[in-house]
């Protein structure tokens, strides 16, 4: 493997890492606003009680893109930077709000309704605009004049393949989301959350995969090398819908350990992580080379080979700290009952 295949590897890495802890964050923050005004079950609390931890982990993920993406590939990242001026303006302004929110509703219990809505709203929206970097990178929207390169957001926006991955980080938000909070309900002893969460799932499921069918007709039509580059790898796509038909099944296969119904939504979220894994791997390889088609590959945008080596050692350093923490810190999130069921009396 290239030093370019490893750094792209471990920059896609963090990128799917992020995806997947973003989408769950997010959606927790929507289902709290969507359940807030309904008292008589705790979907809202078992929402917020998510929410509270995570948010500062997944963070930790968006910033560890952008130094890899820099550190990495600093000839493609003047080249971002410039294209992706307005829509990660956008997002770094939401970013802000909604985490400058999650902080001080610590300290002003009075605006925690406030925040809810901020959160709910903001975790559809950010997710759509981050999501609009990957057809931005496929070429059609992005124009070069003498040397510049700019985006054309009229192209952009009037685009269906745009639309066709907003609806697909929106229903994918809500979907994962949605079964990670009926596993943790289900951990929780909260039967009443878990049958709420576990509805939205199986509501929601069918809209993810038909968003991501829609997203291959687009492709079709808009960027035909990459549809092409992922048709040759079928066999992880096929991978991916068997993965999301066994994660539906296993929200009606009878409970394993907790008495709240029928399902097993631990079975159902890791089958869901590996179906997007394997989509993005499909994905990510058909990509390859570009980083933006078609000017900007990995190896034209990529850093001195010394420089790499001496950044990768520095990676697995810190990873090598960094990563015991992570598993700590999710066995205490999912499996401290102190915290997990602080309600309980």
């Amino acid at each position: 493997m290239t030093d370019e295949l490893i750094a792209i590897s471990i920059l896609w890495g963090f990128i799917f890492i992020y995806a997947v802890m973003a989408t769950m964050d997010f959606g927790a923050g929507f289902w709290s606003m969507v359940y807030m005004n309904r008292p008589q079950t705790k979907a809202t609390k078992i929402a917020n009680r998510y929410l509270s931890p995570t948010w500062e982990v997944t963070n930790v993920f968006i910033v560890a893109i952008v130094v890899a993406l820099v550190s990495f590939f600093p000839g493609a990242t003047f080249i971002l930077g410039t294209i992706l001026l307005i829509p990660g303006s956008i997002i770094l302004l939401l970013l802000t709000v909604r985490s400058a929110f999650l902080v001080f509703s610590h300290v002003a219990p009075k605006y925690e309704k406030v925040l809810i809505y901020i959160s709910g709203i903001s975790g559809l929206l950010i997710p759509a605009f981050l999501i609009s970097v990957l057809p931005i990178t496929h070429g059609s929207f992005v124009e070069t004049m003498n040397g510049v390169s700019r985006l054309r957001l009229d192209r952009l926006f009037t685009s269906p393949h745009e639309y066709a991955f907003i609806a697909f980080a929106i229903t994918s938000t809500l979907f994962l989301s949605s079964l990670l909070l009926a596993d943790y309900s289900n951990e929780a002893n909260e039967a009443e959350a878990y049958a709420i969460y576990r509805r939205d799932a199986l509501i929601i499921g069918p809209f993810a995969l038909l968003s991501s069918m829609l997203i291959m007709i687009t492709m079709r039509n808009e960027a035909r090398w990459l549809y092409d580059g992922m048709m040759s790898h079928w066999p992880w796509l096929v991978a991916s819908v068997i993965l999301f038909l066994l994660a539906g099944g296993a929200l009606f296969l009878p409970p394993w350990k907790k008495k709240h119904g029928r399902g097993i939504p631990r079975l159902a979220v890791g089958a869901i992580v590996l179906q997007y894994f394997c989509a993005s791997y499909a994905y990510g390889k058909a990509h390859l080379p570009y980083m933006i088609y078609p000017n900007v590959t990995i190896e034209s945008g990529f850093t001195h080979p010394n420089t790499f080596r001496a950044l990768f050692l520095t990676y697995i350093v810190g990873f090598a700290i960094l990563f015991p923490g992570f598993i700590y810190f999710w066995r205490l999130f999912m499996k401290d009952r102190r915290y997990v069921a602080k309600d309980e009396k």
